[in-house]
């Protein structure tokens, strides 16, 4: 689980989420409320697509990232067994998983973790 990742909040432009996830070279990123409750994802897929419907990416930079992302992400507990978060993810489509922990978003697995961290199970 990735602890230590960047976020966005409700008023993070398009172009504080390209930042960040060129900086930290994550794909996406949560959207987080005043409670560090998880109330979105974007992804790079998101704004691309935003971008070819528009044509042009650049007029959508100071436009809020949320508006281009998903709501009401799907998330899992802490506890949570690493084969039914991988089949969530694949059932669901979904490149990001937010883990929470009491609402509040403890960091996020992707689908490529849980991948290795099978891998390393079968290892041993």
């Amino acid at each position: 689980m990735h602890a230590h990742l960047p976020t966005l909040t409700r008023h993070s432009t398009v172009r504080d989420a390209v930042d960040k996830m060129d900086i930290y070279q994550f794909p996406a990123l949560v959207v987080v409320g005043d409670d560090m409750e998880p109330i979105g994802v974007v992804t790079e897929g998101d704004l691309c697509r935003a971008a070819f419907d528009r044509g042009n990416a650049t007029t959508m930079a100071g436009e809020p990232a949320s508006k281009f992302g998903t709501t009401g992400p799907t998330t899992m507990g802490l506890d949570a067994e690493i084969g039914d978060a991988f089949h969530r993810m694949l059932m669901s489509g979904l490149t990001i998983l937010p883990v929470v922990d009491g609402g509040r978003l403890a960091g996020v697995v992707l689908r490529v973790d849980l991948m290795q961290a099978m891998m390393m199970d079968i290892a041993q």
